[in-house]
């Protein structure tokens, strides 16, 4: 590999992702002839939404240098919520008043991970594991076993695929994997991304320039707690009911997403639509193991390799550009 290859995939390290999203498609396919029909793809994307959003909002909190484990557990707590407050009959007014209180409560829970960080001066990872305890009571508490029932109205809008013509169709979960990427595009091109990215790489420094560190910091845990929340809601549509226990297996993915997209665990590098294709790699992954009847532990010895490959891979590009100088 000459000096430009490791330059560009140092610029760009979710283009190495983007080829393991490749591989992961092929195999796919030769496990699932139907793979790309309009039924198997609205359905595989449908059930990769949660985690995908999961992934972005845990993007900027890791690029500002910290980490968040209460994710899964703010899921749950919003899920139970949408769930208990929008019956079978619910109307238009009933279901955006739900909606609001669930964003209501993923925010307020944001701002509880961004104070014991900013304020209190906690690290993030003792900070979020400590309230995911509380959020998954919380969600216990309004839902105590799984139940609820949306209408069906409401989880056919979203289960169903968009129909642009009478010939061609395209997946609720597609467009919002494009909007998430128009998203990221139009924050590059403002000053928060400058900020946070600074913020991530020296907070110190960055403090000397006047940027607003734990204001920065702060943001991060909203955002995530946000795009949590719109993964309970991508999951409650998904299933038309309600699971207090949802998001219990949506965290440690949700970081390996991220690694696996291109961020850097130390922060001051990172990218949205990497952690993208890396929920969709962990997705089809899932996929892999599933059609071809693996032992369920390969999943989490899976997960751990890539952790640790994606931790490797700046010391082998270090190694590479020496060897090419």
């Amino acid at each position: 590999m000459n000096n430009r290859a490791v330059q560009l995939l140092n610029r760009n390290p979710y283009l190495l992702s983007l080829l393991l999203l490749i591989i992961m498609v092929v195999i796919n396919r030769a496990l699932q002839d139907n793979l790309f029909e309009i039924g198997p793809l609205n359905g595989n994307l449908r059930v990769f939404t949660p985690a995908i959003l999961v992934a972005v909002g845990q993007t900027f909190v890791v690029i500002a240098g910290g980490v968040d484990l209460s994710v899964g557990a703010i899921l749950s707590m919003t899920n139970a919520i949408l769930a208990t407050q929008i019956p079978q009959d619910a109307t238009g007014d009933v279901f955006v008043r739900a909606l609001a209180l669930a964003i209501g409560a993923g925010l307020l829970a944001g701002a509880l991970n961004g104070f014991g960080v900013t304020v209190l001066r906690l690290q993030p990872i003792v900070t979020t594991y400590a309230t995911s305890f509380i959020f998954a009571g919380v969600a216990l508490r309004i839902l105590p076993e799984p139940g609820g029932r949306l209408p069906r109205e409401l989880t056919s809008f979203w289960r169903n695929p968009l129909a642009v013509s009478p010939d061609f169709a395209l997946p609720m979960s597609l467009i919002v994997i494009g909007l998430l990427i128009l998203f990221w595009v139009v924050l590059t091109n403002i000053r928060y991304r400058q900020n946070l990215f600074a913020t991530g790489s020296n907070a110190e420094a960055a403090y000397s320039t006047g940027i607003r560190v734990n204001w920065v910091k702060f943001s991060t845990y909203l955002f995530s707690a946000f795009f949590a929340t719109l993964a309970a809601l991508a999951l409650t549509l998904g299933t038309g009911t309600g699971n207090p226990r949802a998001g219990d297996q949506m965290t440690l993915p949700s970081v390996v997403a991220v690694v696996l997209g291109g961020t850097r665990l130390a922060g001051g590098q990172g990218n949205a639509v990497g952690s993208i294709i890396g929920a969709l790699i962990l997705g089809l992954i899932g996929n892999i193991i599933s059609f071809a009847n693996l032992d369920s532990w390969v999943r989490p010895l899976v997960d751990a390799l890539i952790i640790i490959a994606a931790l490797a891979i700046p010391g082998i590009f270090g190694v590479m550009r020496r060897l090419t100088r």
